[in-house]
């Protein structure tokens, strides 16, 4: 069992901003490997099923970035599980707009739901780092975050997302660079 974390905001006002690009994988990865429909469990919205032949659950907590890690922690010790079997899904700052690194441990570059998940469980889980651009100064970080992904970015959104539900397979493996390529290269294709 692997529990794939998606990180966000709840609420219909926070839908579009950068910072639930973590909600938005999870959302297409559950449709386009028909998860079940989202229920609630552990302070999230939960829905199961399977990417190839690994049993997965994604999670998206419902307890406002900065408490992330009290969901994911009630969702690891409910199924016995540490936090290797954990993947997080976030936005990051430090990478171009729609580029996908994945990596294990690290620092937490100021972002609120991985440090609320550090603090829970230390630093040890993969994470799956959506990139969403610096704005260029400190000043602007906020509204950049927690501002809405413009019109002319939405097809870009789009095409990531389909991006990573398709190589989800890879992730599901552990193939953390076959993933990343996957996702590259269907994004190249034009």
């Amino acid at each position: 069992m692997q529990i794939w974390a998606g990180l966000g905001n709840p609420g219909a006002q926070y839908a579009l901003h950068r910072h639930n690009v973590g909600f938005m994988a999870a959302d297409i990865i559950a449709e386009v490997h028909a998860f079940s429909p989202w229920t609630k469990k552990f302070r999230s919205l939960v829905a199961e099923g399977r990417i190839g032949r690994h049993r997965t659950l994604l999670l998206k907590p419902q307890t406002f970035m900065n408490d992330s890690g009290d969901a994911v922690q009630q969702a690891l010790h409910f199924y016995k599980l540490d936090e290797g079997a954990l993947t997080v899904f976030h936005d990051e700052l430090d990478l171009a707009p729609f580029k996908v690194k994945v990596r294990t441990g690290g620092g937490l570059a100021g972002h609120n739901g991985l440090r609320s998940i550090n603090a829970s469980l230390g630093p040890d889980f993969r994470r799956v780092r959506i990139g969403i651009g610096h704005p260029g100064h400190k000043d602007r970080v906020t509204p950049h975050v927690l501002g809405n992904y413009a019109k002319a970015e939405m097809e870009p959104l789009s095409d990531l997302l389909a991006a990573i539900a398709a190589g989800a397979e890879w992730l599901a493996k552990g193939d953390d660079v076959r993933f990343m390529s996957e996702v590259a290269r269907r994004l190249h294709q034009d």
